[in-house]
């Protein structure tokens, strides 16, 4: 089988912090390749956005430290790009659309720089400025934005924040992208702005034949929008499988408990979420991350961490339920 586009192995990443280290992420692996969708899912602090900074290597150098662990694109070793920079071939589109937005430039000027300098015009020759101004244009058109003239005009305040993300989403596809990155692009939009911004994508996706990582809080939506699923607590990645063997049929106990959480349309009562509380990074448990709040705890749990066990068909669950 071909070598993903995307491969994380065993990574491991600390915070600095003035109590000591905060061990965020602890062994994680993950894998995309080349045209496929894959969702990422887990409560807010689970690490999720962590992992793909890591990727896209933008994390703070001063605070943030990978003291394990590989992460390959196309096969090259991105741990040796410098920070900062981001890396060629792939973009984020972040949750906040308006920190992602500098308020004192304009729309036309913030997308210009991204076509200028990311040189996907490659050597033009000619008018850079018109060949630019073109570019982003035409990028504007793709994401929906009625009268992209007018649009680059305008200061980011302008705008509403349906219309700052798709700004967003354009400065992330503007020129030849092989992954794209959405950390929950519809977070501070109302759920109909959410939608549309989530089909856009996924059409986006679609059209230019990118592969895309989409993390999301509305698990219902990775049905449609996703081939796999990763489920990811505490830092570490408790099990994947192909998108809607996960929802109908959760195997690792977070999982379990994380889809059961989720308010039914059927209206079937209010769920009592998941018993615990999250650990603290600066005092993580020994063995299974999970094991304070899971039912079936074994002693075992509370010592080893477990491995990664296959199940095959793609699934795989860290869970010594699932050893033998």
């Amino acid at each position: 089988m071909k070598n993903p586009l995307l491969e994380i192995i065993g990574l491991d990443q600390e915070y600095k912090t003035f109590k000591g280290p905060a061990k965020v992420l602890n062994g994680v692996d993950f894998y995309v390749h080349e045209r496929e969708k894959v969702g990422l899912i887990g409560e807010s602090g689970s690490g999720k956005t962590t992992t793909m900074k890591c990727i896209m290597r933008i994390l703070p150098e001063q605070q943030a430290k990978i003291t394990h662990g590989e992460i390959l694109f196309k096969e090259k070793n991105l741990l040796k790009v410098r920070r900062g920079y981001g890396v060629k071939g792939i973009s984020m589109i972040f949750q906040d659309p308006t920190a992602s937005l500098n308020p004192v430039f304009t729309v036309g000027q913030q997308l210009i720089d991204v076509a200028k300098y990311s040189k996907v015009l490659g050597n033009s020759k000619g008018n850079l400025n018109k060949k630019s101004l073109d570019l982003c244009l035409k990028t504007l058109s793709d994401v929906n934005m009625a009268d992209p003239e007018r649009i680059m005009k305008y200061y980011p305040v302008q705008l509403s924040g349906g219309m700052r993300q798709r700004i967003c989403i354009a400065k992330a596809l503007i020129g030849v992208r092989d992954l794209l990155i959405a950390d929950e692009p519809g977070t501070n939009l109302d759920v109909t702005i959410q939608d549309q911004i989530l089909r856009l994508i996924n059409q986006l996706v679609e059209e230019r034949k990118n592969s895309i990582i989409l993390i999301s809080h509305a698990i219902g939506t990775m049905k449609n929008l996703t081939d796999r699923v990763y489920c990811m607590y505490a830092g570490t990645m408790v099990e994947v499988a192909k998108t809607e063997e996960l929802l109908i049929k959760p195997l690792h106990p977070y999982t379990v408990e994380l889809l059961a959480s989720v308010p039914k349309l059927t209206g079937e009562g209010v769920s009592s979420g998941i018993p615990g509380t999250p650990p603290d990074y600066l005092k993580v448990p020994t063995g299974c991350r999970f094991h304070p709040r899971c039912k079936h705890a074994m002693n075992k749990c509370k010592q080893e961490k477990p491995s990664i066990f296959n199940l095959g068909n793609d699934r795989k669950v860290s869970c010594f339920l699932f050893e033998n």
